[in-house]
């Protein structure tokens, strides 16, 4: 597992090393990992690269100084040499790309962004914000355990589905995957403060992005996420938008053999 000495950002690199390269970029309660699925199915076409964002996975340094996961992101590309990408982002980590984009235009080749969240979330919903309180809750009490299954419930399950609507090997990776980063930021007490974001904001910017863009939504996903689609669906020009209705938050995960065909038919219209 690589560590870029600069950055101190973990990633994964393979593929054959011509075109641009694909970048995956993990949800907020997800890491590197959950493009496990995709992975191999990718690499064997395109250079491929998928990053652990800072406090998730095996990125583990905490920030001393001011910083931003899509400066990480950039920082960790142009170490890596990479000048051309098609950037491919769930829920978070489609708030990143959306913000690399931006950013550095002339390095994106095109944007597959899933459950747009993060940086593209234009308001808190009520059902956004009973999430928001159930989480901090269960940290305020020091039970991972309790903020784990918050996420499971909000975020995998979907709403008004029960535990059983995903397969219990989703639940399970994603549990993982969450406690993990829970575990590795206990201590970053002073992370959010040096955090920077995109002056002006992304979502007040996305006028200005050329680059190809799809944007898959979930029907079962939280209404926060359906107004990012909808407000990156009026502002992209040219922006293509799907949505499964029997999805919520992951559809990768949820749906790993359609998301990886849909992510090669994408690729093979920007290579």
């Amino acid at each position: 597992m690589p560590i870029c000495p600069d950055t101190r950002i973990a990633y994964d690199r393979a593929g054959p090393p011509h075109g641009a390269t694909v970048v995956l970029i993990h949800a907020g309660i997800a890491d590197r990992r959950m493009w496990d699925p995709q992975w191999q199915r990718v690499t064997a076409d395109h250079d491929s690269i998928r990053i652990d964002l800072r406090g998730y996975g095996d990125s583990t340094a905490q920030p001393t100084q001011p910083w931003a996961p899509f400066d990480d992101v950039l920082g960790t590309l142009e170490i890596l040499g990479v000048n051309r990408a098609h950037l491919v982002g769930c829920s978070f980590g489609a708030g990143v790309a959306t913000e690399i984009a931006l950013a550095r235009p002339p390095l994106v080749a095109s944007m597959l962004l899933c459950s747009p969240g993060g940086a593209l979330i234009p308001h808190e919903t009520e059902q956004l914000l009973q999430f928001i309180a159930a989480e901090d809750a269960a940290l305020a009490r020091h039970d991972l355990d309790a903020a784990v299954e918050a996420n499971l419930a909000w975020w995998v399950d979907g709403l008004g589905s029960s535990p059983n609507r995903v397969s219990r090997e989703v639940r399970e990776a994603v549990r993982t995957m969450q406690r993990r980063t829970f575990e590795i930021t206990a201590g970053w007490d002073d992370a959010d403060e040096l955090e920077k974001e995109l002056d002006p904001p992304a979502l007040e910017r996305v006028g200005e992005i050329s680059a190809p863009t799809l944007v898959l939504s979930g029907g079962l996903d939280l209404d926060a996420i359906a107004d990012a689609s909808t407000q990156l669906a009026a502002g992209i020009p040219h922006a293509r938008t799907l949505t499964w209705p029997d999805t919520a938050h992951l559809p990768s995960m949820e749906k790993p053999q359609a998301f990886t065909s849909l992510l090669t038919d994408w690729l093979s219209l920007g290579s």
